[in-house]
C-alpha cells in the first residue's frame, strides 16, 4: 500500500489518519494475465491503481480490430474515464496483460473520500488534468509524428514494456499494423 500513498504524496499531503481512511476505502486484488476487469458496454464503477504487473485499456471496432488506448504499469492509474465520470456505459475494455496486484477504488468510495478528505478531490482533479493533457498530446502525436517518432516516444514513456508486452499490442497503440511495426522495429534496432 505504500506505493499508492507515495503516488498521492506526489501531489497532496495527507495526515496519517487521512491515509488510513483512504486505505480503508480501497481493496487490493491479485489478477492473472488475460483477466478482463471491464468490458465495453458496462458502466465503469471503479479506478485501478497498479502495484505490480501491466494492464491495458482498449477498444474493439466494428471490424473486430483492437485499438490500444493506454497501458498502466506499477504506480499508474487506469480506468474508463468517460464511463467513470458520466456513469454511462463505456466502450473500453480493461485487461490484465501481465499478472498484477491492483488497488481498487470504487466511484462510490471516491465520492465519500472527497467529502471526508478534500485534498483527495484536488489529487484526482490533478490526475484527470494530467490524463487530459496526455491524451491531447497523444492525439497530436498521431496526427503529426511518423510511426518511428511515435515508437521512440513510446520507448521513453514505457521503457519496461518494449519486451514484455505483445508486439501486436504495441503496434495497435502506435496505430500501425503488426507487420509494419515488426519491419520498423527491426530497422530502428539496426541503427
Amino acid at each position: 500500500m505504500k506505493l499508492i500513498l507515495k503516488n498521492i504524496a506526489q501531489h497532496v499531503t495527507l495526515t496519517t489518519q487521512e491515509q488510513e481512511l483512504f486505505l480503508s476505502k480501497t481493496e487490493t486484488q491479485q489478477y492473472k494475465a488475460k483477466t478482463v476487469l471491464l468490458n465495453a458496454g458496462e458502466i465503469c464503477r471503479q479506478s485501478y491503481f497498479v502495484n505490480s504487473g501491466v494492464l491495458r485499456s482498449f477498444n474493439i471496432n466494428d471490424n473486430i480490430v483492437e485499438h490500444v488506448l493506454s497501458f498502466a504499469t506499477s504506480g499508474w492509474w487506469i480506468s474508463d474515464m468517460y464511463s467513470l465520470l458520466s456513469q454511462k456505459p463505456g466502450n473500453l475494455f480493461i485487461q490484465v496483460i501481465e499478472d498484477a496486484e491492483v488497488v481498487i477504488l470504487s466511484k462510490e468510495n471516491q465520492e465519500i473520500l472527497y467529502k471526508e478528505i478534500p485534498q483527495l478531490e484536488r489529487f484526482f482533479r490533478i490526475l484527470t488534468e494530467n490524463s487530459l493533457v496526455a491524451n491531447q498530446q497523444r492525439l497530436m502525436d498521431n496526427l503529426s509524428l511518423t510511426a518511428e517518432e511515435r515508437f521512440e516516444k513510446f520507448c521513453k514513456k514505457y521503457t519496461n514494456l518494449i519486451y514484455s508486452v505483445p508486439q501486436k499490442q504495441i503496434a495497435s497503440y502506435l496505430g500501425v499494423t503488426p507487420e509494419f511495426f515488426s519491419k520498423m522495429k527491426s530497422k530502428m534496432l539496426r541503427k
